[in-house]
């Protein structure tokens, strides 16, 4: 496996932010190849860090052939390792198509309320993003991100903040909007205090899957506090997960009334969807936080490209 140390950052002290600055080390031309790659960040806990991101790409691809990218983020507790061995194992078509990319989180946790990180996780998901997008084998207009559990909260984030045109695809797997993202009057920006108070507007013309099991003791699915999540001040408020998705899709343009019953049912799996697809909610009856595994690779490269409805 290869190791490539591509971008170098700095901190501005006196606000305590991260910038990261790309300072990529190869030619226009050069194609992307499977292996480790690193993000240098600094910020309140560390300076000059080197955050992982590992890459994997087909076996088969031609040269020259342009790919789409799929990130994916882990859970807490989770590493960028284990989440590529166990997606690459569910999902051999993905690996045959698409350029796979497993970010590490800062002490295997994701910065959105209270986690051991306090990195700056919006910009080093946005450069790894643009440091792919000048390799001549990527698609850089075909980019897709999911996040489980504190990745899908980071998806969110991202999805709520992120002005980056190269995302076409947001995958929330088991935690739908959380009370500070979305606290019944707007979403909301995190902030460098994590004190989300500025209200923000979405980019539109996104396309967003969640996936959320009925019986999630961690992610409540009809929202209210965690038993687990810490937050400031208690425990970390969800939103209905059902809520969650109906207030994406108004986002996005969907203008009618908030779906009562699911689009269509399939065993255990409840589906609604707005806008034709673009917006759709996975509904699991009997599923906890291990829910993510009721979504087949099928669905999942069926939403990718389009064709689920």
């Amino acid at each position: 496996m290869e190791v490539f140390v591509v971008m170098t950052g700095f901190r501005i002290h006196f606000y305590l932010i991260a910038l990261t600055v790309a300072i990529p080390f190869w030619s226009t031309g050069d194609e992307l190849k499977s292996g480790e790659f690193f993000t240098q960040q600094s910020w309140s806990q560390e300076t000059d860090f080197d955050r992982l991101w590992l890459v994997n790409l087909p076996q088969n691809a031609e040269p020259g052939q342009k790919l789409p990218v799929f990130l994916f983020l882990h859970g807490n507790g989770g590493n960028a390792r284990a989440a590529m061995m166990g997606f690459l194992r569910r999902h051999p078509r993905m690996a045959e198509s698409y350029i796979l990319v497993f970010p590490q989180g800062y002490q295997k946790s994701w910065n959105i309320i209270s986690e051991r990180s306090r990195a700056n996780d919006l910009g080093f998901i946005e450069e790894i993003i643009e440091t792919l997008a000048t390799f001549d084998n990527v698609d850089p207009g075909n980019f897709s991100v999911m996040g489980s559990s504190n990745g899908a909260a980071l998806v969110n984030q991202i999805a709520i903040e992120s002005k980056n045109p190269r995302i076409l695809n947001y995958i929330t797997a088991v935690s739908q909007l959380n009370g500070f993202q979305h606290d019944g009057t707007g979403f909301k920006a995190k902030g460098a205090e994590n004190d989300y108070g500025k209200k923000v507007s979405p980019l539109k013309g996104k396309r967003i899957l969640n996936i959320s099991g009925v019986e999630d003791r961690l992610v409540p699915y009809n929202g209210g506090p965690s038993r687990v999540i810490p937050a400031k001040g208690g425990k970390l408020p969800f939103l209905d997960a059902e809520e969650s998705i109906f207030l994406w899709a108004r986002q996005m343009g969907y203008q009618g009334e908030k779906l009562s019953k699911p689009t269509r049912a399939e065993g255990d799996k409840e589906i609604f969807s707005y806008l034709d697809g673009d917006v759709i909610h996975y509904k699991i009856s009997g599923a906890g936080h291990g829910a993510t595994g009721a979504l087949t690779e099928t669905e999942l490269l069926a939403f990718l490209t389009g064709s689920d409805q």
